[in-house]
């Protein structure tokens, strides 16, 4: 298989940090983004950025910017499809997406992700972790994602579906466990007070 493309999913709406765009607030002296693109860059054969807007408030950082292709706020699976269909363009098998405001996501994500994929025909994998009441949570914006299924994706948002799993579950996907060691690999920052906890993390 050809090393996946990366996508970072940067379309959320912020709405518990008051809005704006969360990847761009700062622990230490760099942006959660530059965080994300510094871990996945190095995973991945290239990168881009899912979001929304104005994509000149990113050109900082030198990667293309893909807006969802469906209308209204469809969620991560919007951001999902869009860089499906830019993975399409560039002749691309899979893209592996990973969130804007998580910074200490694994750095081996990708291969862990392969791993998990060995022996589909669609490879499609989502992270995992451990969770003592559960069993183990997922983590959706964290995933393997096949160009062969984008169609299927793209009728499926359209007919309202937003649930990441309902999806997966439906094309036999897969998960990849990632253990928790000192903290969560897949911690993400929703509030200022998540901030604060990253900041301390460092």
């Amino acid at each position: 298989m050809k090393q996946p493309l990366g996508v970072i999913l940067a379309g959320g709406q912020a709405t518990r940090m008051g809005g704006g765009d969360k990847g761009l607030l700062k622990i230490g002296q760099q942006t959660l983004l530059s965080r994300v693109i510094d871990r996945l860059s190095v995973q991945v054969a290239e990168l881009a950025l899912n979001a929304n807007g104005d994509p000149a408030r990113f050109d900082r950082f030198g990667l293309p910017v893909l807006p969802d292709s469906i209308e209204g706020f469809a969620g991560p699976l919007a951001g999902v499809l869009a860089g499906l269909d830019w993975a399409a363009e560039r002749g691309a098998d899979t893209i592996v997406t990973a969130a804007a405001d998580t910074p200490f996501f694994p750095g081996d994500l990708v291969p862990q992700l392969l791993l998990a994929s060995e022996g589909m025909t669609h490879p499609l994998v989502l992270s995992a972790t451990p969770n003592r009441e559960r069993g183990r949570v997922r983590h959706p914006t964290f995933g393997l994602w096949p160009v062969a299924l984008r169609e299927d994706l793209r009728a499926a948002i359209q007919g309202g579906l937003r649930k990441v799993v309902l999806w997966t579950d439906a094309h036999g996907g897969r998960e990849a466990l990632f253990p928790v060691t000192t903290i969560d690999p897949f911690f993400n920052v929703n509030t200022p007070d998540d901030l604060a906890r990253a900041e301390a993390l460092l």
